[in-house]
């Protein structure tokens, strides 16, 4: 169906390495402010009754790879495009999740505390579930020579990026709790405009390739995010989660880190440059604009659903 998106593999998009630089400290800063966010004492409900943070858990870790990787086997896209689906769904939740939950209404702590369970079991289970499910889908598909992909690599990748920002954040937040308070907001703030002023620096960059490519590739996240916003939902109802238990597993579920999949694609010691894999980067960059359009939509509507006062004080 999108064996036609081959062409994409040798496109090169406008990464500079000090843009590159730039979005790296821009992923541990983000990272570093959720981790001043982490205060025990909001989570007590929330470990008291822990059914909620291990469904949203499995949705994002178990069932969102398994479920990408039966869509990539359904639609045939190119190659590196299926291998950038499955790097997305490898991923741990986005970082603009947080706000989205609060936006919506949804259970904020649970939000917060999904967030920082699933950045840090990443360091373990992005590269886990992108070698499992990458070596399924070679050895089920003919169109993809073997890709071997250093796992450890990696690993180191990941917890520089977001396993010292986190570890620094929590420490920090727990020796300075009078600077923490006053800088935590205009630093959450600060990070997520940042953020999206990388994503407009990089879509601007390379705009004349989005606007060549974006048709299949909008259609392919669309189908994507649908399906992973789909996922945190289904899976949370199943399991009877209160309504804004189920607003936050399906947001977390739907919003993912792509900006980490797009550092770890542009690691010339884990994906060679030599292997034409723009295919990959197209997904996670489009990614990156599409989860915040489609969490920002999803979360003004839910935001406007009121919810039981029992289930607001959650937040």
């Amino acid at each position: 169906m999108f064996y036609d998106l081959t062409i994409l593999d040798s496109v090169r998009l406008n990464f500079s390495p000090a843009g590159l630089n730039i979005m790296n400290i821009t992923l541990a800063f983000i990272m570093f402010g959720i981790a001043l966010d982490l205060k025990f004492d909001q989570f007590k409900n929330v470990l008291k009754n822990p059914k909620s943070l291990f469904v949203g858990i499995g949705s994002q870790f178990i069932l969102l790879p398994a479920l990408t990787f039966l869509l990539v086997w359904l639609i045939q896209p190119s190659p590196a495009v299926a291998f950038g689906m499955i790097l997305v769904s490898a991923c741990p939740g986005g970082n603009i999740s947080n706000f989205m939950s609060h936006n919506a209404k949804a259970n904020t702590a649970l939000s917060i505390s999904l967030t920082a369970i699933a950045t840090t079991a990443a360091l373990f289970m992005t590269p886990l579930n992108f070698k499992i499910w990458g070596s399924l889908y070679i050895q089920s598909s003919p169109l993809l020579v073997p890709l071997d992909i250093d796992t450890w690599q990696m690993f180191k990748t990941i917890f520089l990026l977001l396993g010292i920002p986190l570890i620094l954040g929590i420490l920090f937040s727990k020796y300075y709790p009078n600077i923490t308070s006053k800088i935590v907001k205009p630093f959450r703030i600060f990070s997520f405009v940042a953020f999206l002023g990388f994503v407009a620096a990089a879509f601007s960059s390379n705009f004349d390739h989005f606007l060549n490519y974006i048709p299949p590739i909008f259609l392919i996240v669309l189908l994507h995010n649908t399906l992973a916003l789909l996922t945190g939902f289904s899976v949370a109802s199943i399991f009877k989660r209160p309504r804004a238990d189920r607003r936050t597993i399906t947001i977390e579920t739907g919003i993912q880190n792509s900006g980490l999949g797009l550092i770890l694609i542009f690691n010339p010691k884990i994906f060679p440059p030599e292997l034409e894999l723009g295919g990959m980067a197209f997904i996670a960059a489009w990614w990156g604009i599409w989860h915040i359009l489609s969490g920002l939509v999803i979360s003004t509507i839910w935001a406007r659903k009121k919810l039981p006062e029992a289930e607001l004080n959650n937040n």
